[in-house]
């Protein structure tokens, strides 16, 4: 894995920027100039590679404060990599990309990505978007970490969730299960969405898995996992947050 960890005086007061780019010239490239304009710059070849050191820096000291993110990478489709990271955080995405048709620019920016950079770039005008990202999150309230429902509590910047004051340990799945139902009580989710949600659009699974998942998690959220509280099944439909 291409990590930067910066072992000198002075790193924990830099901004962390993960870069999730496959191509080795354009990540050396890009973490040239970071590292020139003052970040530390963290890279990751894959997908898998970029999700891992996502959820490993935000729970440190230093955690990424933006994202570079390419929408072709080898093993998960860029899209469905923002989409995950937007189920537990509002960090600024600046995807990188080949695709120049409108369409994508327009899909990029609805499912989250706060701008967008087309392939080839000019660094210096890369680095005014980083710039221009973190200054407009600066001026942001920031979004509360915090999702809650009677007394289930999520922090999504410290990845704890308890139930009245005790902590309750989830797999990777079930967490994402659980804060994307916490963050839209209203809406019936389909275990197609849930399944997209934590898999990507191109999992070639079967979407009863996602049954599976809600049957764990019930069992450790409920005192009666046969008439739940948190987890309702709208027959035919799916689930939603919520008693039924």
């Amino acid at each position: 894995m291409d990590v930067s960890r910066g072992y000198y005086k002075g790193m924990k007061d830099k901004q962390t920027i993960l870069i999730v780019d496959d191509e080795g010239k354009i990540r050396g490239l890009v973490k040239a100039y970071l590292e020139m304009e003052g970040f530390q710059a963290l890279c990751a070849q894959s997908g898998r590679e970029g999700m891992e050191l996502f959820e490993t820096y935000q729970d440190s000291p230093n955690p990424v404060s933006l994202i570079l993110l390419d929408l072709m990478l080898p093993d998960y489709s860029g899209e469905d990599w923002c989409k995950k990271v937007r189920l537990v955080s509002d960090i600024p995405i600046i995807m990188i990309t080949a695709k120049v048709a409108e369409e994508n620019i327009i899909h990029g920016l609805t499912i989250g990505a706060d701008d967008y950079v087309t392939k080839p770039f000019s660094p210096r005008q890369l680095m005014a978007r980083v710039h221009a990202a973190l200054r407009r999150r600066g001026d942001k309230k920031p979004r509360t970490p915090v999702l809650s429902y009677h007394d289930l509590i999520v922090d999504t910047e410290k990845r704890i969730v308890r139930r009245k004051g005790e902590t309750v340990t989830l797999t990777r799945d079930e967490y994402h299960i659980l804060t994307l139902l916490m963050s839209r009580r209203a809406k019936i989710f389909t275990r197609e969405e849930i399944l997209d949600a934590i898999k990507g659009a191109d999992y070639d699974g079967f979407d009863r898995s996602v049954d599976t998942h809600i049957k764990k998690l019930r069992a450790k959220l409920e005192d009666d996992p046969k008439t739940p509280r948190y987890i309702t099944t709208v027959y035919g439909m799916g689930y939603r947050l919520g008693e039924s």
